[in-house]
């Protein structure tokens, strides 16, 4: 049985109108909003349907436009962004049908919906409902149907005899508590391939690199909390500009940049954490507008608009990485030597995303003896990135304690 009623018993006329809607009035009043500076708000999200086809609808008191970042046909995961929508305290809840969960944070840029689908299930159609009969709000619609046979990329394939079983109707499924999503880390291991980065006594900089990234990943992992995405698993190059790419398709909570560095004077030591500087800011517009990527998604074509909403996203990341700097600075000391002023700013590239907080973390320096022998010991290498991901956990902890205020 659906829920709400009004909601799901639309004509198909009024369905096309306002999928039309979607991209004519809704992207309109979206442009208005943001020109204006007005935010939208989130005020309910409900859901109806069964295992053949659900619906959820997200209940707004402004018109807005989404943009689809994960559609879930890889891994069930779907996450969809709603521009200038306020989601403070954030929501979630348990599923119905073929949503099996779902939560709404707030982002820079807007409201972070996202969805755990059941395994053959996928996202059919978006639209915007507008106000009408009697209805004084907007609503978000997204529907989601079963695609019996269909297989994640990331699943086996099942033995030929499970592919015949069926349940019998009679049978109730086993009611599953189920657990908030995950965050998104990437772990950038700097250089790589062709570029093996600085050379210590003992070898390149690329392979430290990698290593403390599969250690790090392998303690996030352990945690159960995150879902952990590394830019290259092995010696392989890849583009500095690919890694912010790869950030950004994977709708990243966080980004973390591993090095380790190198200095003129052999005494030098020490651990530094690295956020963008002011200065890089118009840099990162024109590398942002290089495939107007960012641009696209601020579902507005006016560019003074785009560019203040730019600058106002580019803002809370920013300060977001500084918040998570000081977290991974006060972790580390103790950990590992750091430098005399170990929290710095500068512009590299791999910081650049306008909409994901990120940091580059020098481990120490290879061509100091004793931080490289520090960095290539399993067992202290494995205590700093232990200390990297109790700082992770300190800072997503920091930020729920916030949005529940």
């Amino acid at each position: 049985m659906w829920v709400g009623a009004g909601v799901f018993g639309r004509n198909r006329g009024r369905v096309a109108m306002a999928a039309a809607l979607t991209l004519g009035v809704g992207l309109a009043a979206s442009v208005g909003s943001h020109a204006a500076g007005a935010i939208g708000g989130l005020l309910k999200v409900r859901l109806g349907g069964d295992a053949q086809q659900t619906r959820l609808v997200i209940d707004l008191d402004q018109a807005v436009s989404g943009k689809l970042v994960s559609d879930g046909v890889s891994d069930g995961h779907v996450v969809l962004l709603l521009a200038n929508v306020s989601a403070t305290g954030g929501l979630q809840g348990a599923g119905q049908g073929l949503v099996k969960a779902w939560t709404v944070d707030q982002t820079s840029g807007g409201a972070r919906v996202d969805l755990e689908l059941a395994p053959d299930a996928k996202i059919k159609g978006r639209f915007l409902l507008p106000p009408a009969d009697g209805i004084d709000h907007y609503r978000y619609v997204v529907d989601v149907v079963s695609q019996p046979g269909m297989v994640r990329m990331t699943s086996a394939k099942p033995p030929a005899s499970a592919m015949v079983l069926k349940l019998r109707p009679q049978i109730e499924p086993t009611h599953v508590i189920l657990a908030p999503l995950k965050k998104v880390i990437v772990i950038d291991p700097g250089h790589g391939g062709h570029d093996p980065g600085a050379l210590g006594a003992q070898g390149y900089e690329k392979d430290v690199n990698l290593s403390a990234a599969l250690s790090l990943k392998e303690r996030l992992e352990h945690a159960s909390r995150y879902r952990v995405v590394l830019t290259r698993s092995d010696d392989t190059y890849v583009p500095l500009a690919d890694r912010v790419r790869i950030a950004q398709k994977a709708g990243a909570d966080l980004f973390i940049s591993l090095h380790s560095d190198s200095g003129p004077d052999s005494n030098l030591r020490g651990a530094s954490v690295y956020t963008l500087s002011d200065k890089a800011s118009n840099r990162a517009a024109r590398f942002v507008k290089q495939d107007d990527w960012f641009m696209k998604a601020s579902l507005t074509s006016d560019r003074g608009v785009q560019d203040i909403l730019f600058d106002l996203t580019q803002r809370a990341t920013k300060n977001r990485s500084a918040a998570f700097a000081q977290t991974l600075v006060s972790r580390i000391e103790g950990k590992a030597p750091m430098l005399r002023r170990s929290q710095r700013d500068a512009g590299f590239m791999v910081l650049l995303a306008p909409d994901v907080p990120a940091v580059l973390l020098e481990m120490g320096f290879v061509s100091n003896p004793n931080d490289e022998r520090f960095l290539r010991d399993a067992t202290t290498r494995t205590r700093l990135m232990n200390a990297v991901g109790d700082s992770i956990d300190d800072y997503f902890a920091q930020s729920t304690r916030l949005a529940s205020r």
